[in-house]
């Protein structure tokens, strides 16, 4: 293993964006369907939620519960926490309703971030209506970030529910522009 002196720069994430479109995450899904994105859009998509779930009144110390499967939106969503300094807590896919209602009862969640549903073994999987059944009935309903990943109806709670892409799209850059 090569040994670096004294007077070399160890490589850095910043200097790593600046070298050109370097691949940080990819992702690989059920149907074949493949994503790439460098550092430079990840950090972008991160920007763009912390923004967002600025908006949606996340503070330092707030928690965020996240209910995704393993899709990129959850690398960002995790990226985007810690640039906040709110405390990300997952809620498994796996989980059935009343799991997940016992987990969000022991949460003062400020915002759940979940998809309307997902692949599993060949097969579409609803995860938003899991989601509904475990906020049935509770005083305080987080906001509820859904990313769009089925082309299928998705039961829509208004004012609580909002779509992933739009506010991350509606959040605008760190200097107060809107992304196009």
């Amino acid at each position: 293993m090569p040994r670096i002196s004294a007077t070399e720069e160890l490589p850095t994430l910043a200097a790593a964006t600046r070298q050109g479109p370097r691949v940080a995450l990819r992702w690989i899904s059920e149907p074949d369907r493949e994503q790439e994105l460098t550092h430079a859009e990840l950090l972008e998509q991160a920007d763009r939620a912390a923004a967002a779930l600025t908006r949606l009144g996340v503070r330092a110390g707030d928690r965020v519960a996240v209910h995704l499967p393993l899709i990129p939106e959850s690398v960002i969503a995790t990226l985007a926490c810690g640039r906040l300094d709110a405390v990300r807590s997952t809620l498994p896919v796996g989980l059935r309703a009343p799991e997940l209602r016992d987990r969000l009862a022991g949460m003062d969640v400020k915002v759940l971030i979940t998809a309307d549903g997902d692949w599993r073994r060949g097969e579409p999987q609803a995860l938003k209506p899991l989601i509904d059944r475990a906020l049935a009935g509770r005083a305080r309903k987080p906001k509820v970030l859904v990313v769009h990943r089925l082309a299928r109806p998705v039961s829509w709670t208004p004012g609580r529910d909002l779509w992933w892409h739009e506010q991350l799209g509606a959040a605008g850059d760190p200097a107060g522009r809107p992304y196009s």
